[in-house]
C-alpha cells in the first residue's frame, strides 16, 4: 500500500506525489482513491487504490538509474520504419509500458528525427508527452527543478554523436 508523500509514476501521465487518500462514492459504491498531485501542468489525478497495480503505478526510479536514461539518450536513434501512423502507434505502445528507458528512447528518436526532417503533428504531440513524462520523473529522481532537467536533456541530446 502506498503512503501519502510517496513519489510515484503513472504511465502516460508522468510522476507525482501522493497527496492524500480519499473515499468517494461512485455509482453508489464507496471506493478509496490515491490523490496524485502532478507537478507539471498542476494536475490532480485520482486512482482507485485497488487498481494501482493494474494501471502500472510504480515508484520513481532511484538516482542511480538516471545513468541508464542518459545512456539511452546518447545511443543511436532507431531508423524510422513505416508510415508516421505506424511509428506513432509503436511509440505510443512503448510509452504505455511505463518504463522510463522506453520513454527516453521515444523522446530521443523523435527529437533527432525532427532535426533531420520534420515530424508529423501527431508525433509532435507524442514527443511533447514523452518529454513531459521524462522531465517529471527525473525532477524527483535527481531532486532538481523542471528547468534544470530540461537543460540537462537538451545538453545530452545536443551532444549525441548521431544528432548531426
Amino acid at each position: 500500500m502506498l503512503q501519502i508523500g510517496d513519489k510515484v509514476v503513472y504511465p502516460m501521465h508522468g510522476a507525482g506525489v501522493i497527496s492524500g487518500i480519499e473515499n468517494c462514492e461512485v455509482l453508489g459504491e464507496g471506493k478509496s482513491y490515491y490523490v496524485l498531485e502532478m507537478p507539471l501542468g498542476n494536475m490532480k489525478v485520482m486512482i482507485p487504490t485497488d487498481n494501482a497495480d493494474n494501471v502500472g503505478l510504480r515508484d520513481v526510479i532511484p538516482e542511480q538509474k538516471v545513468n541508464e536514461v542518459r545512456e539511452v539518450l546518447e545511443k543511436e536513434p532507431e531508423k524510422p520504419k513505416g508510415s508516421w501512423n505506424k511509428r506513432f502507434h509503436a511509440n505510443l505502445d512503448r510509452m504505455k509500458s511505463g518504463d522510463i528507458c522506453d520513454v527516453a528512447a521515444v523522446a530521443r528518436n523523435l527529437i533527432l528525427q525532427d532535426r533531420r526532417r520534420h515530424i508529423s503533428s501527431g508525433e509532435r504531440r507524442l514527443l511533447d508527452l514523452a518529454k513531459q513524462i521524462l522531465v517529471s520523473e527525473l525532477v524527483y529522481a535527481c531532486n532538481k527543478t523542471p528547468k534544470e532537467i530540461e537543460n540537462w536533456l537538451t545538453t545530452v541530446l545536443s551532444a549525441n554523436a548521431f544528432a548531426h
